[in-house]
């Protein structure tokens, strides 16, 4: 028996030491610890930080997950225009997020009172930058029309407060998107505390605000440098320590950075092909990966009218019926609209997405061109790269912008709008250091690459010596009308000089955007997700808004598999 005991007690004593070495290989090979060099990461002593607890991307305010995958675009159902510049090709689009609805007046007067709060519009070294991003309330008038009403009311008035922004130029809905990039990703610092709570409510000012690049890259110059609001760790509990000789030594990774997991990628208009993929929706018609789709409409069916029992005959968007008519009989309206309509107003489409047919046109990010090159590209196709980079300062950190150092920039129409704002980063176009020998861009400004630049040109002579790129006005491919518009520095008087030459034969330029969608102005055929116009992007009209949208980080899906791990992408 004792024989038994002792070989029990050795059995035991090895499970014991089997089990320890067990546990340590399981430490070893835990999220806080490298697998790379075994040391243990997120150490309040120091080295490697890093959010291993991060799960997943949330989705930001306003913003649904739109799966991403392949479809057909530019195909049309109806091509009675033959406008020749929506020829079918096959794109990817990656996984992104999007608006629900379109931006809305209250969304956006909330833009326009923050900027009147921080940058008084009442100095003068600010006022263009509160009435750059105002709204063309003026866009409402008509020749032959009386529609002052809502030239006065429809962005003010509480009872237009959910109907869809318009009077928006392009550019000024990039500056909202940038805006609203700024405001959430603030709230999310602060609610982690790694920014005073309320700070931007009561303490910030047009020399101290926030910008998400400038924290991401300078978190010290952030609201002016104020170590009162940006705070060192959470709640600003981190504080120095002192190394074996007594030195005070600075404690790092204080600051939230992109690799906190907590701060969102930027707002932006969504590109041509994230708008009409998201709009055409064939996740819900997907049947064998059978991706050509057959929808006419963001809805399933070719008519614009409900077949559910309960709706049935009810108009499915805010479109125009015909001459005459833009809603229907009164007291039996087929649409419930005359001109917009409060947003989400009519059922969504199979990604939740609600309006992306009728109520207003929308913006996209896209150059337009008459076609879209996938032979360049068919994974997140856009035309519009101008790529550029912070200012870097002679004392070799970001240079700032300041209240002397903000930039304005003319537009043809003559509006002047803020290039950038006290707070954020300069920027600058890349150069070689960027570009030297790279294959895939080689310049900054990537708008008509193989469509409309020198080497697209019938006069291209390959090998010849370079002249810098440029093509004379006569042998460009697209020679539209250039307009010269200059301010008299001592009047302030805005001069306009028209181009009147008869000689023009487009309208397309460089600074032509793409829209999409169709509007309480347009007839059912333009509702067709692949339809596609173009307009100058410092022009508002009354029929034009937009949604914004963002890229996402990590996997293409969060669904879970049966053994519960993410599904892999086909």
């Amino acid at each position: 028996m004792k024989v038994n005991k002792n070989v029990t007690l050795k059995l035991l004593l090895m499970l014991v030491v089997m089990f320890g070495f067990t546990s340590c290989s399981k430490k070893s090979n835990s999220k806080n610890s490298s697998t790379a060099t075994g040391w243990k990461i997120n150490d309040k002593k120091g080295g490697f930080q890093y959010a291993s607890n991060f799960k997943k991307q949330d989705a930001a305010p306003g913003l649904i997950a739109i799966e991403g995958g392949t479809f057909t675009m530019g195909r049309v159902q109806d091509d009675v225009m033959h406008d020749w510049n929506n020829s079918p090709n096959q794109q990817h689009v990656q996984s992104f997020f999007m608006d629900e609805s379109e931006v809305t007046n209250l969304m956006y007067m909330e833009y326009l009172d923050w900027l009147k709060r921080i940058f008084d519009p009442n100095q003068d070294n600010y006022k263009n930058i509160y009435v750059g991003a105002l709204p063309d309330t003026l866009v409402w008038r008509d020749r032959l029309g009386y529609n002052e009403t809502m030239t006065n009311n429809y962005l003010r008035h509480p009872a237009y407060k959910d109907y869809p922004v318009v009077g928006v130029n392009w550019i000024q809905a990039v500056e909202f998107c940038k805006w609203r990039t700024d405001r959430v990703n603030e709230d999310i610092l602060e609610k982690n505390k790694y920014l005073k709570k309320d700070a931007k409510l009561m303490d910030a000012t047009a020399e101290k605000s926030f910008s998400t690049e400038t924290y991401i890259n300078s978190p010290t110059l952030t609201y002016g440098g104020d170590e009162e609001i940006v705070l060192k760790g959470k709640g600003g509990k981190s504080k120095p320590s002192t190394n074996r000789e007594g030195e005070t030594v600075e404690q790092k990774n204080v600051y939230a950075q992109r690799t906190s997991g907590l701060i969102q990628p930027e707002y932006r208009l969504p590109t041509e092909a994230e708008w009409e993929y998201a709009a055409v929706a064939n996740v819900g018609n997907r049947e064998y990966n059978l991706y050509q789709g057959k929808k006419k409409y963001p809805w399933s069916g070719s008519y614009t009218r409900s077949g559910k029992r309960a709706v049935k005959g009810d108009q499915l968007a805010n479109f125009k019926q015909g001459k005459g008519d833009y809603g229907g009989i009164a007291g039996w309206s087929d649409d419930g609209a005359d001109i917009t309509q409060v947003v989400k107003s009519y059922p969504p489409n199979d990604f939740g997405l609600y309006d992306m047919a009728g109520n207003v046109n929308e913006w996209v990010a896209d150059i337009y061109r008459p076609i879209v090159d996938d032979e360049a590209n068919d994974f997140n196709y856009y035309r519009g790269n101008v790529y550029m980079k912070n200012k870097i300062g002679e004392d070799g950190k970001v240079e700032i912008v300041t209240s002397e150092s903000v930039k304005y920039d003319t537009l043809a129409n003559g509006k002047i709008i803020a290039r950038n704002y006290p707070g954020q980063i300069a920027q600058v176009p890349v150069d070689e250091k960027e570009t030297y020998l790279r294959q895939n861009f080689d310049k900054s400004d990537n708008r008509n690459y193989r469509d409309g630049d020198k080497q697209s040109t019938r006069f291209f002579d390959f090998g010849a010596e370079d002249d810098g790129g440029k093509v004379a006005e006569s042998k460009k491919m697209y020679d539209s009308p250039q307009h010269q518009v200059s301010v008299d520095t001592a009047s302030s008087e805005m001069i306009r000089k028209y181009d009147k030459s008869s000689k023009r034969t487009t309208l397309i330029d460089d600074n032509v955007r793409v829209y999409k969608g169709g509007s309480w102005r347009d007839r059912a055929y333009w509702l067709d997700p692949a339809q596609r116009r173009y307009f100058p992007q410092e022009i508002s009209t009354d029929d034009i808004g937009f949604r914004c949208a963002m890229s996402k980080v990590g996997p293409k899906s969060n669904k879970k598999s049966a053994k519960g791990k993410p599904k892999a992408s086909r």
